[in-house]
């Protein structure tokens, strides 16, 4: 277990404890009600960015460099997945820390972002490299004579 998972133990038992303290039965029930209310609200918040994300190609972005400057470090995996409103390619093995997911925009541009333990550590922006512009010469006003 992690530190954050014994501290979120420890919270929730506080939590209980004083609510008993606080209201017997009543403040047991009342906690019970808090914490339904924000589960159905997370609930609904990862249904609706999976119905989004479903109605999109996999791997998809319009702006493969907007994406680039919205990123943070930490960031949570549903959080990308909201930004993009499409699931990433996966190009990791199934199972292997980390998780290497990468989203495409039509112009090839893509982002490569990598995941440990479903929170965003690393990310790098890939541009297509720019085609050498054709020179055109225009002719001087002395060649035409």
């Amino acid at each position: 277990m992690t530190w954050q998972r014994i501290l979120t133990l420890l919270a929730a038992i506080a939590l209980g404890a004083g609510a008993w303290r606080a209201g017997g039965g009543a403040g047991l029930a009342l906690l019970v009600t808090g914490l339904l209310l924000w589960f159905l609200l997370y609930y609904t918040r990862l249904m609706a960015v999976m119905k989004r994300a479903a109605n999109r190609p996999i791997g998809y972005v319009g702006s493969a460099v907007m994406l680039n400057a919205r990123l943070k470090p930490r960031m949570p995996l549903l959080n990308v997945v909201a930004l993009t409103h499409s699931l990433g390619e996966r190009m990791s093995a199934e199972g292997v820390e980390p998780e290497v997911y990468r989203w495409r925009d039509p112009g090839d541009s893509h982002v490569t972002a990598e995941f440990e333990g479903g929170r965003l550590m690393r990310w790098q922006l890939e541009r297509p490299p720019m085609p050498d512009a054709p020179v055109t010469t225009l002719p001087t006003p002395d060649a035409e004579s």
